[in-house]
């Protein structure tokens, strides 16, 4: 038996943000990172909508690109100290995955985060507070997802949380809040929702559920990503939809290697954090070669989707040229050593990389099995570019 979940209700379009009005509660937490939701007017809109609902509301605030086991443990305080019974987060991924994990802390607070890493072994949630997600970035698709990714810096490792408990309750997409994003972050949120999309139709948990979603966000990041890219808003708004599309894929299907060496090279090499959709961008390409062995046929129906001819290996290949292509249009890096991490930490690290990005929770759903040579062997190609042919 297999299962698929989804929130209960998703809320789209612009000025979906309004459905806030219509929320029944008393309190609610709304948990923000960095300050760009405030700067451009949408935490006072929010407030101002909770209000109307007549929901009590206090912040947490500044929480960190990949959000920190200590934050996490933090929000989860403040939580227990105001006894919300919605949990509203806006922004980006970080801020929606911190207070997913916040929640269970909240609701739970004699678990440990080491009892949370093994996938699906979450505690019942909702016995005091529901969940909502309104997404600022288009990649993660955090708002419809049983994942939250959590970084331990004293180990300088990220774990990918995976439970259907904290799949949201509501997810309002309004492409207003995805106006704001910087061009970067277009490129890295937008390659991430592609990697999503992939990794989740050649899955071995896919199914007839997920691939028609897959497919459709591989075909709406390829059209849009490029004049989003540019500054073109009717593009973001599609962008915005292509990745919650993708994320409803993924989050029943699961992911792939390509996860697995973001996870654990991102916050590894002294140079600073290498982005999430940065990571899969480079080595999404590299992944496919390996893969194709086992998933071939999965890749070139992909490729078909996108309008590439040929052969099951010229539609392979045509695949990777194009995401090759599309890293270039968006100032991607091909490889790690472009991307600055240097050689000598490189080969003194990547042996142990190698062996947590196997033991990922990512890694099992993988069209073709990997063991810590072969992840050495992929993530030395992802290095230095060279040609992957085992």
């Amino acid at each position: 038996m297999m299962r698929f979940t989804l929130p209960r209700d998703m809320y789209y379009g612009k000025g979906a943000l309004e459905e806030l009005k219509h929320i029944e509660g008393k309190k609610a937490v709304l948990v923000l990172g960095g300050g760009s939701m405030k700067k451009f007017g949408f935490v006072d809109k929010v407030l101002a909508y909770l209000k109307e609902a007549g929901i009590e509301t206090t912040l947490i605030e500044n929480v960190e690109p990949d959000p920190s086991v200590e934050t996490v443990m933090k929000g989860a305080k403040v939580m227990r100290e105001f006894e919300p019974d919605w949990i509203i987060s806006m922004g980006g991924g970080s801020p929606i995955d911190a207070a997913k994990a916040m929640w269970v802390f909240y609701e739970y607070p004699d678990t440990t985060f080491e009892e949370i890493i093994q996938p699906f072994s979450f505690p019942t949630l909702r016995q005091k507070a529901k969940f909502i997600a309104i997404p600022s970035t288009s990649g993660t698709a955090t708002e419809v997802t049983a994942f939250s990714v959590i970084t331990d810096y004293s180990k300088g490792v990220k774990y990918p949380l995976a439970d259907f408990n904290i799949t949201p309750d509501i997810a309002i997409v309004d492409p207003e809040l995805a106006e704001t994003m910087p061009a970067k972050l277009v490129a890295h949120t937008g390659m991430d929702a592609l990697t999503h999309a992939i990794e989740a139709y050649v899955s071995t948990l896919n199914s007839p559920f997920t691939d028609p979603l897959a497919i459709k966000a591989i075909q709406m990041v390829f059209r849009y990503l490029p004049d989003s890219y540019s500054g073109d808003m009717a593009a973001r708004e599609q962008m915005h939809y292509a990745q919650c599309l993708a994320g409803q894929a993924f989050s029943n299907a699961l992911l792939g290697i390509t996860h697995s060496m973001a996870h654990k090279t991102g916050a590894a090499f002294s140079n600073g954090h290498i982005p999430h959709g940065c990571a899969n961008a480079i080595y999404l390409p590299y992944v496919i070669k390996f893969n194709a062995a086992n998933a071939m046929n999965r890749y070139a129906d992909i490729a078909r989707s996108v309008g590439i001819t040929g052969s099951d290996e010229e539609c392979v290949k045509g695949l990777c040229d194009k995401i090759d292509a599309y890293n270039v249009k968006l100032s991607i890096p091909k490889t790690l050593k472009e991307f600055g991490v240097l050689e000598k930490e490189f080969k003194e690290k990547v042996e142990t990389i190698a062996e947590l990005a196997v033991g990922d929770a990512c890694t099992g759903s993988n069209p073709r099995p990997i063991t810590p040579a072969e992840m050495e062997k992929l993530l030395t190609c992802t290095y230095y570019g060279t040609e992957v042919d085992f």
